[in-house]
C-alpha cells in the first residue's frame, strides 16, 4: 500500500531543503570558490536532496509493490516503466545519483566547477516534486 502521508513529508523536507540551498545559491563561480562554508553547505545541501529524492522513488516503488530493485538505478527505472516518472527525469535521477556518489565517495577530491555546474540544475528537483504531486493526486 502506497504510503502517501510519508511521501508527502518526504517531499516537504525536499521543498525545506531547496528553499535552504536557494538562500544560499552563490550568484557566481569565484563567489562560490571564496567561501569555503558556502562550498560544503551547497554540497551537503545538494547530497541531501539527492537522498530524498531517492527515499521518495524507494516509497513508491515498495509501495506499489513494483519489484525488488537490484540497485538504486532501478527505482528510476521501475518508476519510469509504471508511468510515474517521464524518460527525461528518469535521466535527470541517473545522473543525479551518479553525482551524489561522487559527493560522498570522493569528497576530498570533489571538482568545484562540478559542483558548481550541479546547482545550476537546482530546477530539476522542482520538476521531480511536480512529477510526482501529480502521480500521487491521481492514484
Amino acid at each position: 500500500m502506497l504510503d502517501k502521508n510519508r511521501i508527502l513529508s518526504k517531499l516537504d523536507e525536499l521543498d525545506s531543503y531547496l528553499s535552504e540551498l536557494e538562500s544560499i545559491m552563490p550568484k557566481s563561480y569565484e563567489e562560490y570558490v571564496s567561501s569555503i562554508e558556502k562550498k560544503r553547505s551547497c554540497e551537503r545541501l545538494i547530497h541531501i536532496l539527492i537522498e530524498c529524492i531517492i527515499d521518495v522513488c524507494a516509497l513508491i516503488v515498495k509501495g506499489l509493490r513494483l519489484g525488488l530493485p537490484a540497485e538504486e538505478e532501478d527505482l528510476f527505472e521501475k518508476l519510469e516503466k509504471n508511468k510515474i516518472i517521464s524518460k527525461e527525469m528518469t535521466q535527470k535521477l541517473k545522473s543525479m545519483r551518479g553525482f551524489r556518489n561522487i559527493l560522498v565517495h570522493r569528497y576530498a577530491n570533489i571538482d568545484d566547477e562540478l559542483v558548481f555546474e550541479n546547482l545550476r540544475t537546482i530546477n530539476d528537483f522542482e520538476e521531480f516534486r511536480k512529477e510526482i504531486s501529480s502521480f500521487l493526486r491521481k492514484h
